[in-house]
This record gives structure tokens, sequence and C-alpha cells, in this order.
């Protein structure tokens, strides 16, 4: 049987676009089993490097490296799942989505075990781009398993719950993963991880996806292109994930890989603008609707970086995971709040004022925490840590939806937006974190020699201190006071983005709007003959 061979499918069962599954009906048992093997992949899928991430001091101290050094882990997960998103889509068309899944499961899972022996600073660097490049299919692979539980005139919904799923990863791995290190250290995380994996590979192969339309898509200059972009931005998450910690202008090697990534990416994006049939249709990227949405969802991104500034804050108080536990299901329960109550908004018309909504929430959020002192604690940021989470939450499936649909007009674009869609989230993230840190890091400094300037022995209060703590407890003093002035700084920063990103926004949806409501003059002109001929026949 010819796998590339059109298939037969009645007419609510064709497949979205090739290398889709069909949507053949279920009986409400299988729509279940479906809602939850989605469920799993798309925290899987996340879930590890989140891990790592929340715990990268501890695996510093676990691998004897140094704090720069550890950057590479969440650099290196960044790296393969963009690359990785690059090839999938294509590589679900010809070959099917889940051949790649089990590949790459079985590979990560493989990588994982090998971990566990030999550990090392190269194996964990291993684990994590394994780990990337099989999550860049389990984000796709979520998505479909959970858009099979809903029927058709409710799959908006389970597109952005299957979108949404691998959001939850972080604030969940906030939640248990003292627990896991607590069992057996370090290899606890592992442990739990390669637990994901085989769990998922389990439910892959146990519930398939209905069969779908295969067609050959590959051509050899998709590969040109691929190891050209791929180094790109492997060089791009470099300097993102590291920069900071090296500091941008002191480590000369942070200028030659982003002077390298500009004329690597710029020479992929060259090469597919002159091709007839592009892997990256850069004018379609390029076009107004999608570059605005490209911005709108990379603002946003930043804007979600408020939350590794309030683990920054808070551990800069000297509390640790365990006093913050409360504080991390609150978010959690936001994150699903946002995420379902996006899901039984969602509609096309209404997509502009959710994005607006869950911008105005995560900016008051951000403003709320912006006046914090170092008598704050995690019940103090309940409230606003809600609302960020209940927004962030919010927003990922409506920018999804809002772009999927000029896909389905075009399927040929599928790549490009799998892939700006990947760079918008996963490159977002780093920068958002990149740019907070490094902002906290500057208004420390410019705070600290306020403050240092104003410590005299002539104020009563500086002489008492001295007295009974010494100059290293002033020190010590005044250094907290400056970070927590920065950290207010950082919030405050967030704050204004959010605004004017908001307004930007609406200031978009306006001009649409009034657009849409002026008559064309095409239209004026066949109303003036309209209106001509009814004159005419009323003369006569």
């Amino acid at each position: 049987m010819d796998v590339y061979a059109p298939q037969t499918w009645k007419p609510h069962e064709r497949p979205t676009l090739p290398g889709s599954p069909s949507n053949p009906d279920h009986p409400f048992a299988t729509r279940v089993a479906f809602l939850i093997v989605g469920l799993i992949i798309g925290i899987t899928g996340g879930l590890g490097n989140a891990l790592v991430s929340v715990n990268l001091p501890y695996l510093q101290g676990s691998l004897g490296v140094y704090s720069t050094e550890i950057q590479w882990l969440p650099a290196a997960y960044v790296m393969a799942n963009v690359s990785m998103n690059l090839l999938l889509v294509k590589f679900r068309q010809q070959y099917g989505l889940r051949l790649f899944t089990e590949l790459f499961l079985i590979l990560y899972a493989t990588v994982t075990v090998a971990h566990l022996f030999v550990h090392g600073l190269g194996s964990a660097i291993a684990v994590r781009a394994a780990h990337g490049m099989s999550g860049a299919a389990l984000t796709s692979l979520s998505l479909y398993y959970t858009l099979q539980a809903f029927p058709a005139a409710h799959r908006l919904k389970g597109a952005v719950l299957g979108i949404g799923f691998s959001q939850l990863a972080v604030p969940m791995a906030r939640l248990f993963s003292s627990e896991l290190l607590e069992i057996a250290e370090w290899r606890g995380l592992y442990f739990f991880e390669l637990g994901l994996a085989l769990v998922s590979l389990g439910c892959v192969l146990g519930l398939k996806l209905p069969p779908g339309d295969r067609i050959r898509v590959f051509e050899k200059m998709d590969f040109l292109t691929f190891f050209l972009f791929a180094p790109g931005v492997a060089l791009l998450s470099a300097v993102l994930a590291l920069g900071r910690a090296v500091w941008w202008l002191e480590a000369p090697w942070v200028g030659y890989s982003l002077a390298g990534a500009i004329v690597l990416i710029a020479a992929a994006l060259t090469i597919e603008h002159n091709r007839a049939r592009p892997l990256i249709n850069t004018r379609w990227l390029s076009n107004g609707n999608m570059a605005r949405l490209a911005l709108s969802v990379l603002l946003i991104r930043v804007v979600q970086s408020e939350a590794s500034g309030t683990v920054g804050f808070l551990q800069a108080l000297g509390l640790n995971n365990d006093q913050m536990l409360t504080l991390w299901w609150i978010v959690m329960l936001a994150s699903v709040a946002g995420m379902v109550a996006s899901a039984l908004l969602i509609a096309p018309p209404r997509i502009p004022m959710m994005l607006l909504f869950s911008l105005g929430v995560m900016a008051l959020g951000a403003y709320l925490d912006s006046d914090a002192t170092n008598l704050t604690r995690p019940q103090d940021l309940y409230v606003s840590q809600f609302l960020l989470g209940f927004g962030g939450g919010m927003f990922v499936g409506p920018t999804f939806i809002s772009g999927f649909g000029a896909v389905i007009a075009a399927p040929n674009n599928l790549v490009s937006f799998s892939v700006m869609f990947s760079i918008t989230q996963t490159l977002g993230s780093l920068l958002g974190t990149a740019l907070t840190t490094t902002f906290q890091v500057v208004r420390e400094k410019y705070h600290s020699s306020v403050l240092v300037d104003n410590l005299t022995l002539l104020n009563p209060q500086v002489v008492s201190r001295l007295q009974s703590g010494g100059l290293a407890n002033l020190g010590g003093a005044a250094t907290r006071e400056a970070n927590i002035l920065a950290y207010n700084d950082v919030f405050l920063a967030i704050t204004v983005l959010a605004l004017l990103t908001m307004a930007w926004l609406l200031a978009r949806y306006l001009w649409t709007q009034c657009v849409v409501c002026q008559p064309s003059p095409a239209h004026n002109a066949q109303t003036g003959i309209a209106n001509v001929s009814l004159n005419n026949s009323g003369s006569r």
C-alpha cells in the first residue's frame, strides 16, 4: 500500500493539514483517554526542563561547575527545541508525527539513563538537548491528542488546552522538586524525568492517533537551510542564556557568537527568500499581520519573566523554595484557571479583547509587586502572583489560534508558523530572563552607590548599626536593600512594558475596526451606480 496515495475520508473526518491526524468520531471513554494522554504528553514536553531550570543552583553544586557553566543546561534545551521545529513539520507530513516522537522519546530516555551512570556537565547537556528535540514533537503531539477529545464544534477549546498544558510545567516543578531531591538527591530529578519519558512513550504506543494524509515534502535545500539555521539559533541561545552571567561586554566570545548567529541566520533566510518552495516563507512571515503577532507574543513573553524576578526577590530575602510552596500552589491554580477561562471564552472575534485583558491583568500584578520591602513575604504576593499566573495562562491559546487561522488558509506556511511560534515562545523566554536579570543588576549597582554615599558617621542610625553589628553587617544590609529596590524597578519596568504593549494592541485593534467600518472606494462607486439607477427608474 502506498502511504502517500490520497486517502478517502468522510467530510468531517478529513485531516486539517497534511501530517495531522484525521478526526473520526470517538466514544466518550476514548475521548477522555485522549485528553488524559494529551495532558501527560504536554507536561512531559516541558516539566523535565522546568525541574532542571528551577534547581540550577543545586545541580551546580552536584556537578561541581561554575555558575556560568550551569547555564548551558537551559541553553541546550532551547537550541535543540527551536532547531528541531524546523524539520519536525515536514517529517510529520512525510513520515508521521508518532514515528518522530517514538524515536526521540527513546533517545531521550536512553540519554537520561546514561546520565544516571555518567554524571557530568557533558552528559547533563546531552540530556537537555535530547529533551529539547523530543519536546519539539511532544508539544505538537499534545495538541493533536487533546483535539481528538473534542467534537468539531468545540475544537478551538481543545486547541487552547492542548497548547497550554506545557505552560503548567514551571509552577508544577516548583511544587515538588524539593521532594524529588530528598528522595535521591540529583538522581531524584532524573529518575522522575526518565519516568515521564517512559510513561509518555507507553501512552503513544498504547493509544495511537488516527491516521492522516502523508505527502512527500523534503527537498535537498531544506537540509542546507537547517545546517545554517540550527547553529545560528544555538549561538543566539548561548548568548541569551549566558550573556548576563559572564556579562555582555566582558566576554569576547559573546560578541563573536552574536555575530556568528546573525551571519548564519541571515544566510539561511536569504536562501529561503529565493526558493520557489521555501522551508521558511520569509515573505509570509514579514507581512504586517504575522510580524505584529510575533512581536506581540515576544513582548508578552518578556512581561511573563516577572515570575523569575519574583523568585530572585524572595531568594534575596533569604527564603528557600519550601517557604514558598503555598505561593506556587496559588500560581499553579491561577495558570489552570487562566487556561480554562481562555478555552471557555475562545472565539475568533474575542481574541483581541482576551489578549488585552490578559496583558492588563499581568500589568496590575507586576505593579502590585513594585512596592516590596524587606518585610515582604510570600503571603504578601498571593494576589499579584495569582493575577500574573492567570494572565499568563490565558494568553497562549488566543495567540496560537490567531496565527493558525492564516496557516489553514495557506498550509504551505505551516513550517514558517511553527518556527515563528517556537522562537517567540522559547527564545522569548530566554530573552525575557536575560533582560530582567540584566536590568536588575544595573539597577542594583545604582542603588548600592546611592546607599553607600548616604552612609555617613554623621547619621546616628549608621553609628548605632556599626556599634551593634559591625561593618560587614551594615554592608550586607545595604546590599540587600539595593537588591530589593532593584527588583522593584524591574517590576515597575514590566508594568510599563505591559501597558505599552496593551496600548499598541488596542490602537491597532481600533484602527482595524475603523478600516473595516469605512466603506471602500469600490463599495462607494457601486452604491453610487445603484443610486443613479434608482433615480433614473423613478424619473421614468
